[in-house]
Formats: structure tokens, sequence, C-alpha cells
């Protein structure tokens, strides 16, 4: 592993959110990382229906883009959202994992670019894309 891998995953399990979340850190290496969110009732935002509030699906998403920006080789070291897309295509699934991934598909002197996917069980069919801009830190 790493150790831009190693940062990564350890600044993950790092953050309250995340924590409180439930997030896995899962693939990461190479401007690619993957993070699984388990079910959990404390996340749901419809009490009738089960599903997960879509806020947990942004902060899982957010946080996979951010590791994907850590963990690429161009990247000297941290990086913050400048900008995020998610565009929500369904419910996730009550009672199943939501699992995002995204891929940092290309970096500049001071912008990385990043698309991801959340899934639950259901491969095919995607709980949420996203795209972002991040920053990244200046090589010394």
């Amino acid at each position: 592993m790493s150790d831009k891998t190693a940062i990564a995953r350890q600044f993950i399990q790092a953050l309250p959110h995340s924590v409180m979340l439930g997030m896995e850190p899962q693939e990461m290496g190479g401007g690619v990382a993957s993070i699984s969110m388990p079910y959990s009732a404390d996340l749901v935002g419809d009490p009738v229906t089960g599903v997960i509030h879509g806020g947990a699906v942004s902060a899982l998403m957010d946080t996979c883009c951010g590791a994907a920006v850590m963990c690429h080789p161009e990247n000297a070291g941290g990086t913050a959202t400048i900008d995020l897309r998610i565009d929500y295509m369904r419910p996730a699934t009550p009672g199943q994992t939501i699992t995002a991934r995204a891929t940092c598909y290309h970096i500049t002197r001071s912008v990385a670019f990043v698309r991801a996917v959340a899934l639950d069980d259901d491969a095919e069919n995607p709980v949420a894309t996203a795209t972002g801009a991040f920053t990244v830190e200046a090589r010394k």
C-alpha cells in the first residue's frame, strides 16, 4: 500500500462524519477510491419508506471523490471540494449497503476532476452519479 493510499484511508477513518455514517474504505489507489456505507436506521430520511437520507449519500460521494484525489499519483497531498454535482437517479433500497466508487480522471496544477457512482445491490441501476472538481496541493 502506498503512503498516499494509507493517508487517504487514515483521513477517512478520522473524519467525524465518516465515522458517524459508518463509512468503510474498500479499494483505494492510483486515483480510484471505493467506500461503502452500511444501511442504518439512524440514516433514514423517510421513516415510512426506510430510504436513507440523500445527505448521507451526498457525504459518502464527496468523501469518496476526495479520497480518489488524495491517492492520485500526481497529487502532492490533501484536497478540498471546489464543486460537486450529484444527480440522484433513484432511492437506495432500504436495508442495503451503498458503495461509492470514484475515479480522478484528470489533474491540472491546481484542480483535480472526478467522476463517481453510488450503487446498492442493483449494480446496473445507480442510486446516484457525481462529477466534481477538487483542489490539488502544489508539488514542492
